[in-house]
């Protein structure tokens, strides 16, 4: 794909400047950051029912704890359970 595997990984300031340009772009008044977009993923994996081992192996953490971290915004107990027959 590339003719210089020298250029195949993008630095990491050059990810860091898309998502801060994508974020301004969308009118999004909070600074955008990697680590806020990582974050934001994992919280709506978590909203949409995705259960927290899988997103603990999508985010590579070895410690569940860490996890919870990134999803305790949309933990709702019993009342946020949403049946299977409602889906």
């Amino acid at each position: 794909m590339f003719a210089n595997h020298s250029n195949r990984h993008l630095r990491e300031s050059a990810v860091q400047r898309a998502v801060h340009d994508a974020g301004r772009a969308a009118g999004i008044t909070r600074r955008a950051t990697c680590h806020s977009l990582r974050h934001s993923c994992a919280s709506h994996l978590r909203e949409a029912g995705t259960d927290l081992r899988t997103i603990q192996t999508l985010l590579g953490h070895k410690d569940v704890r860490t996890t919870m971290i990134y999803t305790h915004t949309v933990d709702r107990g019993a009342l946020g359970v949403i049946s299977p027959l409602d889906r």
